[in-house]
């Protein structure tokens, strides 16, 4: 199920050929930047203390990144499409790159196939940078980003934040105590035993189409209907 099967080399510290995931999914708010409920404005956005570092050895040994948020305030009226794009460009910017950005837009009651943790903007995230979603890891900071992961059968780090629940903090197979440690973790460490129970849900085709998200380039914004 998972491609991930390197060992740390202990004298180096370093992590061996097999050990980096294909492509590292990050989660927003929480994560790569500091949660500021439905924000809209670029001058607001400030980046998690370690999260440039860890894109940073991301991109040093060439692996793919791209970011997957939910941003319901799109779908209650309080932000709107652009203003959301601004945002993520600004982080970009200030993260040195995180590649194309993946958002559901949606209520949480809408039943989409994309709001976290439904895994549609994984799928997307992964077929967009054309590698398996099982070979990905994603790094999120509460349970709906650990659930999306295991849904689809990619490995899942959580870095806990006052808004993580204590009972997501145990189920998680595997926690860091910041971004840079969690990138560290997955390019150094083996992918822990999936834990017994359900195997992961096939990909949806339809939920894999990136067309079908609003996802945001470096340069440019691109809207399809989601």
């Amino acid at each position: 199920m998972a491609s991930i099967v390197g060992t740390q080399d202990a004298a180096a510290g370093q992590p061996t050929l097999g050990a980096s995931p294909a492509a590292v999914l990050f989660d927003r708010d929480g994560t790569v930047c500091v949660d500021v409920p439905y924000n809209g404005d670029p001058a607001r956005v400030v980046p998690m203390p370690t999260a440039a570092a860890a894109l940073a050895r991301l991109r040093a040994v060439g692996v793919a990144t791209a970011m997957v948020s939910n941003q319901s305030g799109i779908g209650r009226g309080l932000i709107s499409l652009d203003q959301v794009s601004a945002v993520n460009r600004r982080l970009d910017e200030l993260l040195g790159g995180i590649g194309p950005t993946f958002v559901c837009p949606h209520v949480p009651d809408a039943g989409c196939a994309c709001r976290k943790p439904r895994p549609g903007l994984l799928l997307a995230a992964a077929s967009h940078l054309g590698v398996p979603i099982a070979a990905c890891a994603v790094i999120g900071d509460i349970g709906a980003d650990v659930a999306a992961a295991a849904a689809v059968g990619a490995r899942a780090v959580l870095v806990p934040t006052s808004a993580t629940r204590a009972a997501e903090i145990a189920a998680a197979a595997e926690v860091a105590p910041d971004v840079l440690a969690a990138v560290d973790l997955v390019l150094t460490r083996p992918r822990p035993a999936p834990a017994p129970g359900p195997a992961a849900a096939q990909p949806d085709p339809d939920a894999a189409d990136s067309s079908r998200f609003y996802r945001f380039g470096r340069r440019a914004s691109q809207a399809v209907g989601g």
